[in-house]
């Protein structure tokens, strides 16, 4: 964890992400610091689209939707859907992007957040990252009989020597991570067994496809 730590320090100086720490939930400074120095990572989202995958309008929805909830403000939600969209770029990076593999369970696909027109912009967002060479998206079926983890993560591959880091979200909506080894063993096989329950790749655009022809109609 000393090393982690180290990193985060590291990429705080970059000063890239510090004008948002004050959107940013408990833990998640340090998530975001380990996240820029990541090679790859694996990750599940039982609800939502992964935030590396959404749209600006997307995440602006999901703000607003928590907005009353959270008692948030204006400048709060403008500040988290920017640094969400500055996450992603890593996948865009034409030199080094971020290797991304991400399972979404189909009821997180299906759930309609902020309109028919944003789910459908949505929907081909996911379609075009998944395209890239370094980007796998799978949908876990909502008909799954197999492995179901109810809680998302993301498991961060980072350049050797540093170790392999797990991240989950709690129900208070702060970050931990972890870099336990048999903490980090045990979120591989939940990710590796959700794999083998998950639609190939390939079938990914066309329920997309479908997802969105069904909100159409």
């Amino acid at each position: 964890m000393d090393r982690l730590l180290a990193i985060q320090r590291e990429a705080s100086s970059r000063e890239w992400w510090t004008q948002y720490k004050g959107s940013m939930s408990s833990g998640m400074p340090r998530f975001v610091g380990i996240e820029s120095a990541a090679r790859s990572i694996q990750a599940f989202h039982p609800c939502l689209v992964l935030g590396l995958l959404q749209t600006e309008a997307y995440a602006r929805a999901l703000y607003e939707i928590a907005k009353p909830i959270d008692d948030t403000t204006n400048a709060f939600i403008e500040n988290g859907v920017q640094l969400r969209m500055k996450r992603k770029e890593s996948l865009l990076d034409e030199d080094d992007p971020l290797r991304l593999w991400v399972i979404l369970y189909e009821p997180a696909l299906r759930y309609i957040v902020g309109g028919d027109e944003i789910m459908r912009e949505q929907y081909e967002e996911i379609t075009r990252l998944a395209m890239l060479d370094h980007v796998t998206v799978q949908v876990l079926p909502q008909s799954v009989r197999g492995y179901l983890q109810v809680h998302n993560f993301s498991i961060l591959y980072l350049d050797d020597p540093l170790p392999t880091t797990v991240q989950v979200d709690n129900a208070w909506g702060a970050s931990s991570v972890s870099d336990t080894p048999q903490e980090v063993a045990q979120f591989t096989r939940k990710f590796s067994a959700m794999v083998a329950s998950s639609l190939p790749p390939e079938d990914t655009p066309k329920l997309l496809q479908r997802l969105s022809r069904e909100i159409t109609d």
